[in-house]
């Protein structure tokens, strides 16, 4: 890990897109490519001290860092609408190693001493019909929440507003206690009994939790921190104040 630029590797946020125009006798194929990285890689684009490399979903597969070695070059790993299968599952699956289990490679990077970061999802935590599929795995192992062994989204079209529980936190330094957007939806996570709650959405379920994990740092976010749970999310004042402050937090530099 480097001593002064936060070098971070930030995975998913993409998916290809595929539609069939009906009409009447007629269908039109259409093709395209949604790309919701864009809002936390803009909100860093400021940051003079964070470097961002972006692997899109379709990417990983292949361009995931080969080695440990390799990985232990960032400082931060984040993965955001990215499923297990997606970290994997190599290109080739018929061959026997397929590679490192790259699971392993994280946990053993955040215990070295890196910064993790999960934000919520479809296809994160345990997600939509159970497609994220993180449960019981070595990420769920480093963060510091219990991820469900079921579809843990919490759907709220009205929209849900969090709650600030520990304002004082030096990663909340500057960012209002109140009035945080509203969010479409969350995972439905549990706080582990060692970690810190940062805030909390309806009654009790933990939104922003934070811990230590041998000599490394990890965060939960139970929201998207893209659109569509995330609409307002993105367009609030605070939103790169928030996540700069996260990440130089998670590299342990104030």
């Amino acid at each position: 890990m480097s001593n002064q630029e936060i070098r971070v590797l930030f995975l998913g946020e993409t998916w290809a897109v595929t539609k069939i125009h009906t009409k009447g006798f007629d269908t039109v194929q259409l093709g395209g490519f949604d790309d919701m990285s864009v809002y936390l890689k803009g909100a860093l684009n400021d940051a003079k001290d964070i470097e961002v490399t972006h692997l899109p979903n379709h990417r990983i597969l292949s361009d995931f860092p080969k080695s440990q070695e390799e990985l232990d070059q960032y400082d931060i790993v984040i993965v955001s609408d990215t499923g297990r299968n997606t970290l994997t599952m190599y290109p080739d699956m018929f061959t026997v190693p397929m590679g490192p289990n790259r699971l392993k490679m994280i946990k053993q990077f955040v215990e070295k001493g890196g910064g993790f970061i999960m934000a919520g999802g479809y296809v994160c935590y345990q997600g939509f019909q159970g497609k994220g599929n993180y449960h019981g795995s070595e990420i769920e192992e480093i963060l510091p929440v219990h991820i469900k062994d079921r579809d843990d989204r919490v759907e709220s079209p009205e929209g849900v507003r969090p709650r600030i529980t520990n304002p004082s936190h030096e990663l909340l330094s500057g960012i209002p206690s109140g009035d945080w957007p509203r969010f479409l939806g969350y995972n439905q996570l549990g706080a582990k009994d060692e970690s810190t709650v940062l805030s909390e959405i309806k009654e009790s379920d933990p939104f922003i939790t934070i811990w230590e994990f041998g000599s490394g740092r990890t965060m939960a976010f139970a929201s998207d921190l893209a659109p569509h749970w995330g609409t307002d999310f993105v367009t609030w004042d605070y939103y790169g104040d928030f996540w700069r402050q996260s990440i130089r937090w998670l590299a342990d530099r104030s």
